[in-house]
């Protein structure tokens, strides 16, 4: 039973939400920046997909392992350890001068990311009872689509008229605030795996795997990538094996095997940010070179979809106290489905009416799909695996998200190669898109399949 007071329970969703609001805000502003950032650094495509995709695939890296960590030394340091390191490395993605330095300043920015996405959610989940969590983190959710809903307007006219160093330097007086607030009303530090042993070895493992499918997947289907891919396959079944046999592993495998809701929940949530997350990419490319917008306008577009998400986020959190989860959100994912169906029709004669409507119906059926699913996974499993939960959540977004950004990269490579976007290679810039959002409208189909598996829920 939680026996939460309200002041712990309202505290803990505020320095929540605030975090996890400027996390999205930072990525989804970036992306309208990307064209601007090439041009400032003369940067290929795919080189330039690097400063979304290296931030993606250190979060996918660090989350579990920091998990585990929170869990042994406690969810509220490494949440705050996580915000400041955040906001340090912001400061310094807006000084960067050349494009290495930015994306490594990215991954540290990914590293603070990690540390706040391994715990914001399982504070949550620790401090509200089953019947008030749906709603709690229909909140949190909606702050992560604030959060993308300003993004791509703020930093579109932050670009416009500031230059885009100006959007990392926005966020700065943000996790200030969220530093503030977690210092003076977070009270509880939870760790409930106090003294317990790291996994090093498995750590070692898992980053080994991601970081070698990542890399092979805009290669393909060059041998090299082709042999990447192997490297990563092959680390990822030691990674398993590893898990399986350590008594104190960073991701305990007999949740999958024994929990049904886990396992599928979590399928379902991987198969929904794959095919959702680049959307917003690829557009900002198909905005700016086909409709001739600047960031702003791009920006203004793109706000169309998070702002859906927002607003229908916390309704569909509160649905899911009282429905089955399965239920609404695989309504969630067949809406996602056909939003995507669209935009595999999209053509140089497009018109931005079309373009936002499609992304308003992609905001509902991720709205519908998103909250309620995470009220399902972390609802499915015990307190003491709440740390577990909470991280493998997060994985599967971020790896989702690094799937998807993966394919587009791949699409990128396949259609266009090593060169900068021009008028000589549009065409091939529209094959890619198409391409991107029919594979995207395939996998959201068959995510439907995966989001009814899991069966109907229990209450924990």
């Amino acid at each position: 039973m939680n026996l939460s007071s309200s002041t712990e329970k309202n505290s803990t969703l505020l320095v929540a939400s605030v975090a996890s609001f400027i996390t999205p805000y930072m990525g989804s502003a970036t992306n309208i920046a990307l064209p601007t950032i090439g041009s400032e650094f003369s940067s290929d495509a795919i080189t330039l997909s690097w400063v979304a995709t290296a931030y993606l695939l250190a979060v996918a890296i660090f989350l579990m392992p920091f998990g585990r960590i929170a869990d042994i030394y406690g969810r509220k340091r490494i949440f705050l350890y996580g915000i400041v390191l955040f906001t340090l490395a912001s400061l310094l993605s807006g000084l960067a001068r050349n494009m290495p330095t930015l994306i490594v300043y990215r991954v540290l920015q990914a590293i603070g990311s990690a540390m706040i996405f391994s715990t914001s959610v399982a504070m949550i989940t620790v401090v509200f009872p089953p019947k008030e969590r749906g709603r709690a983190m229909g909140i949190a959710i909606a702050a992560v689509y604030l959060g993308l809903s300003l993004g791509p307007f703020a930093g579109g006219v932050l670009t416009q008229y500031l230059g885009w160093r100006s959007i990392f330097f926005s966020v700065v007086p943000l996790g200030l605030i969220a530093i503030y607030f977690v210092l003076t009303k977070l009270k509880t530090n939870w760790a409930d795996a106090k003294g317990e042993p790291f996994d090093w070895a498995g750590s070692v493992f898992y980053a080994l795997a991601l970081f070698f499918i990542m890399i092979g997947f805009p290669k393909l289907p060059d041998i090299m990538g082709l042999s990447f891919l192997a490297i990563g396959s092959v680390f990822f079944f030691v990674f398993i094996f590893w898990e399986l046999r350590v008594k104190f592993p960073i991701l305990d495998l007999t949740i999958f095997k024994d929990n049904l809701i886990f396992r599928y929940s979590n399928l379902a949530a991987l198969i929904n940010y794959s095919a959702t997350f680049a959307v917003a990419f690829l557009l900002s490319f198909y905005l700016q070179y086909f409709k001739g917008l600047d960031p702003e306008g791009a920006g203004f577009v793109l706000v169309a979809q998070p702002v859906i998400m927002a607003i229908f986020s916390p309704w569909a959190g509160r649905l899911s106290d009282r429905i089955d989860p399965r239920i609404i959100s695989s309504v969630g994912m067949g809406v996602s489905a056909l939003g995507l169906g669209l935009l595999a029709f999209i053509s140089s004669e497009t018109t931005i009416l079309h373009l936002v409507l499609t992304l308003m119906l992609l905001g509902l059926g991720f709205a519908l799909f998103s909250s309620p699913n995470s009220n399902s996974i972390m609802s499915s499993v015990e307190r003491k695996h709440l740390g577990i939960a909470s991280a493998s959540l997060g994985t599967m977004r971020m790896v989702g998200q690094m799937l998807s950004m993966g394919i587009a990269m791949m699409l990128f490579a396949f259609y266009i190669g090593q060169k900068s976007i021009d008028s000589t290679n549009l065409p091939q810039l529209l094959s890619a898109l198409q391409m991107a959002f029919i594979l995207f409208a395939i996998l959201c189909f068959l995510g439907v399949f995966a989001s009814l598996a899991r069966g109907k829920r229990t209450t924990n």
